[in-house]
């Protein structure tokens, strides 16, 4: 456990110097162009992490016991929060998530890190919705975990249910 704890500090350490260093302007000039893509990585990983923190917080200290079969969701859990911030931001740069029906002058880009943030601390309804945009879209059928029915143990997180995986279907 003092592992993850340890990861989770040093990852939420990394993605904070990476803010400052975007809201500095100490970011190599090739990387302007994404500054806003950039920041919306790193906020969606900052909320990954706090869900990861919080899972800890629930599974040590609120007594549902820490369980070592969960440590892969710990270690990969930030990573996966990444590519959905980055995911959100093409996703508003495309135009097929929209924030505000009316574009304003002094608009500025604190909904598209808002959206990371969520994305990264909720990957699961992130992905749903995701998933929702493409059905609508282009027509494209939900994955089979999506569809799901049955239910796998608890998230270390919440302590609720997550959908278990599908099984292959034997030839």
């Amino acid at each position: 456990m003092k592992r993850v704890y340890f990861f989770l500090l040093a990852c939420l350490a990394l993605e904070t110097w990476g803010v400052t260093l975007v809201f500095s302007g100490q970011i190599p000039p090739w990387l302007i162009p994404f500054e806003v893509g950039c920041l919306c990585l790193l906020t969606a990983g900052i909320g990954g992490i706090v869900y990861c923190l919080r899972g800890l917080y629930v599974n040590t200290c609120a007594g549902a016991g820490w369980n070592e079969r969960w440590m892969l969701w710990y270690f990969t859990r930030p990573i996966v929060s990444l590519v959905c911030g980055a995911v959100s931001y093409l996703l508003l740069k495309a135009g097929l998530l929209v924030l505000d029906s009316a574009p304003r002058a002094e608009s500025n880009h604190l909904g598209f890190y808002v959206l990371a943030f969520i994305a990264g601390l909720n990957v699961d309804k992130f992905l749903t919705k995701i998933e929702e945009v493409a059905q609508t879209t282009w027509g494209i059928e939900k994955s089979r975990s999506a569809r799901v029915q049955d239910l796998a143990p608890a998230s270390p997180a919440t302590g609720t249910q997550m959908p278990a995986p599908a099984k292959e279907a034997v030839s």
